[in-house]
């Protein structure tokens, strides 16, 4: 005489298991069950929720994704409009947000150019005047020896001289044929990776699979669709370093 199979009949079973089966293509609703809490049966496993998830397609409707986490993508992602700084390999322009190096009350942010360097710059107009006054910030900031100036005359033959760069504050500019000057000037400097650490250099080519390999120390640096998710409001110097990366470690 057969038996009849009862489902569970071999006891309480809670684990929580690897998902199985064959995979399906069609895009359906993340299932939701309708049983209240009180009505769920007292002697059955308490059941498990999707705090994770893993998918190979996902569709989102309207309104979209919401939240305050990260999105880290290490594949292209395509948009018809995109509000923000895109700062992966392919986009037109980074940016930085750092303290300033001076003043706690205050931050510097900047979009910046691609380059070798950490390359930082000021342009603008000289007219009735031999003095480009330096953003005050770039004390402490840059190098002043990378400090490099173009000058574009407006008008006329001005035969334009820079005559010196004082303490990398102001740049004196002259006219060899002692004309009124009327010019464009563009300045390039190269900032400190670490202001407090001059020490600190770029690494520009490097041996590697990906940015962990990266030879100097990957702190001051943010690389788009890889690390997004870091923090700072002050900058350290070399002694305070080891303390607060064994810290971030252990979180």
């Amino acid at each position: 005489m057969s038996m009849e199979y009862v489902p569970g009949s071999g006891g309480k079973d809670c684990a929580d298991y690897s998902t199985w089966g064959q995979p399906s293509g069609s895009y359906y609703y993340i299932f939701k069950g309708n049983g209240k809490e009180e009505d769920y049966p007292k002697e059955a496993c308490t059941p498990w929720y999707h705090a994770t998830a893993q998918i190979d397609g996902l569709q989102i409707n309207s309104p979209g994704i919401t939240g305050s986490g990260n999105i880290i993508i290490s594949g292209e992602v395509t948009a018809p409009k995109f509000n923000g700084v895109a700062t992966s390999a392919k986009s037109i322009g980074g940016s930085f947000d750092i303290p300033h190096v001076k003043d706690e009350k205050k931050r510097i942010r900047h979009v910046i150019a691609e380059g070798p360097e950490a390359g930082i710059y000021v342009r603008g107009t000289l007219k009735d005047s031999n003095k480009i006054e330096l953003p005050e910030y770039w004390d402490g900031l840059i190098d002043p020896e990378t400090i490099t100036v173009t000058l574009t005359q407006i008008g006329y033959s001005q035969d334009l001289i820079v005559d010196s760069v004082e303490w990398g504050k102001v740049v004196n500019v002259r006219s060899g044929s002692g004309t009124t000057i009327n010019c464009y000037y563009e300045i390039w400097a190269a900032r400190h990776i670490n202001p407090m650490d001059h020490s600190e250099k770029l690494h520009v080519v490097y041996e590697g699979d990906s940015p962990e390999d990266y030879p100097g120390n990957n702190e001051y640096y943010l690389i788009g669709g890889w690390d997004y998710d870091r923090r700072e409001t002050k900058w350290r110097r070399p002694e305070d370093e080891m303390g607060s990366i064994d810290l971030d470690k252990d979180a």
